[in-house]
């Protein structure tokens, strides 16, 4: 069974860094695009980054852009989201996202999801 498995999340302190880790269990995540997708209390899940298949090309949210950088590790099997200069305003579940199609990651609908990983940004 296709799973998908977030860590990393966590307690950091305005303009800290987080670094959140997305293992694919059971199937390579080589093959998939990866998004990463956010939800604070009340407000709309958020998209974030994603990253394509197979040529890994990255696309960001105007509100992480410059901050947040999503990368593979094939060998490991493992995607990544590099949190900086984090604020109290992404505080919020983070989530995980698979599909074959980069354009369903992109738009919003991907196929297989992650538990979520909480990231709290406080002083």
């Amino acid at each position: 069974q296709l799973q998908l498995e977030e860590s990393g999340g966590g307690s950091v302190q305005p303009g800290g860094s987080l670094r959140l880790s997305c293992a694919g269990l059971g199937f390579a995540l080589e093959a998939y695009a990866i998004g990463w997708f956010r939800q604070a209390p009340g407000k709309k899940r958020e998209g974030l980054s994603c990253i394509s298949s197979p040529d890994a090309s990255t696309y960001y949210a105007d509100s992480v852009k410059g901050r947040f950088t999503i990368s593979r590790d094939n060998v490991k099997n493992t995607v990544y989201l590099q949190m900086d200069n984090l604020s109290p305003e992404d505080t919020a579940v983070y989530f995980c996202t698979a599909d074959p199609r980069t354009q369903a990651v992109f738009y919003g609908t991907p196929f297989y999801w992650g538990q979520g990983t909480q990231v709290t940004v406080s002083s």
